[in-house]
């Protein structure tokens, strides 16, 4: 078992930058969806999935769960969440 990944007690530990990033993501696209459209206010898709896949990894990686698989493991990591946030950002300024 890798112990970078786990806690002295073995068990998977909460990822607080993670859970911050996936509960803020939610808030956000709850409280203004327009966030998710592009120029014409049309529903940009890209920017959408983007932003579903940054929440969807910042929580799960935030409340500790770790996939097993290696797949899973990367799409569900904090380092894909925030991969996922730049890249919104920058479709978002330049789109």
């Amino acid at each position: 078992m890798n112990t970078a990944r786990v806690s002295e007690a073995g068990k998977p530990r909460m990822h607080a930058a993670s859970l911050a990033a996936g509960l803020i993501v939610m808030a956000v696209g709850t409280v203004y969806p327009f966030i998710m459209t592009n120029r014409a206010g049309d529903a940009d898709h890209t920017l959408a999935t983007l932003l579903f896949w940054a929440m969807s990894a910042g929580l799960v990686r935030g409340v500790g769960f770790i996939p097993r698989h290696r797949m899973w493991r990367v799409l569900f990591s904090g380092w894909s969440c925030a991969l996922a946030l730049v890249v919104f950002g920058l479709l978002r300024v330049f789109r």
